[in-house]
């Protein structure tokens, strides 16, 4: 069974939750795991789109009850994350428990209870609440913006890379430009390209025999798709390749011939 991994995010940092209180209203010690209308949901496939991603998860837990909100970012602080809200904390301990550890999208989903109530659960159960909810979020928002720790580490992860990207990059280079095999000089062999894999060298050589001075034809048998064709001067090998050029050796598909490189 999956387990969670990465250090949980910092509620309060979230567009729209707020902390869950203890009984005596102190905020929830961090190590301790109480119940929750809201999952807190890892290690989701980052690949897939945020629409997509919230719609099957929604999809997946509205069996267990009414899914009042699914929060999910593509930022890079909350990317492969997401929170799910339920109306109540039975209904979010039935569902982890039984969908823990699910492979959506080829990973199993990592699965504890939020530390925070989600804008919708608290307009549902504490609807006179609300605007003190979010504005002691957003207050509090305000004031870690720049000490919130996960960020720090973001902030420093950033800076790292970009260090050693500065450093590991290597001096400017002209790139190495490769001549197009159509505007190749002269040459008295020709390559072949795009040839049916079935093509024998008896039929190469009843093929290209038909023009004067062939020398050899050459198959590549780890590459049954090309091929060398090689005339007595490269004037017998300019009139094989314009007549031959495109030519259906199968009746479907052309070959390619130009000049090989010398």
């Amino acid at each position: 069974m999956a387990t969670s991994q990465a250090a949980p995010v910092d509620p309060h940092s979230m567009q729209d939750v707020a902390p869950i209180l203890a009984e005596n209203g102190t905020p929830q010690p961090e190590g301790e795991e109480v119940l929750s209308e809201t999952l807190y949901i890892q290690n989701l496939n980052e690949k897939v789109k945020i629409d997509v991603l919230k719609a099957s998860l929604k999809g997946l837990f509205k069996s267990y009850g009414e899914v009042l909100d699914v929060v999910a970012h593509s930022n890079l602080r909350m990317r492969g994350q997401a929170f799910v809200s339920f109306a109540s904390p039975e209904i979010a301990q039935k569902a982890m428990k039984e969908v823990r550890g699910f492979p959506l999208y080829s990973k199993p989903m990592q699965i504890t209870f939020a530390r925070t109530r989600s804008d919708a659960v608290v307009k549902r159960l504490d609807a006179n609440n609300l605007e003190q909810h979010t504005a002691k979020r957003a207050e509090h928002k305000r004031r870690t913006r720049y000490s919130n720790p996960l960020k720090q580490k973001f902030k420093a992860k950033r800076m790292a890379a970009e260090i050693d990207g500065a450093a590991a990059a290597p001096a400017a280079r002209r790139p190495n430009v490769q001549m197009p095999d159509e505007y190749l000089p002269p040459n008295k062999i020709l390559f072949l390209q795009n040839l049916p894999e079935s093509v024998t060298k008896d039929q190469l050589m009843a093929l290209f025999s038909q023009y004067p001075n062939l020398h050899e034809v050459r198959l590549i048998p780890t590459k049954k798709d090309i091929a060398f064709v090689e005339y007595m001067d490269e004037g017998s090998a300019g009139v094989a390749k314009d007549a031959l050029h495109n030519y259906k050796l199968d009746g479907e598909n052309k070959i390619k011939i130009t000049f090989a490189r010398k």
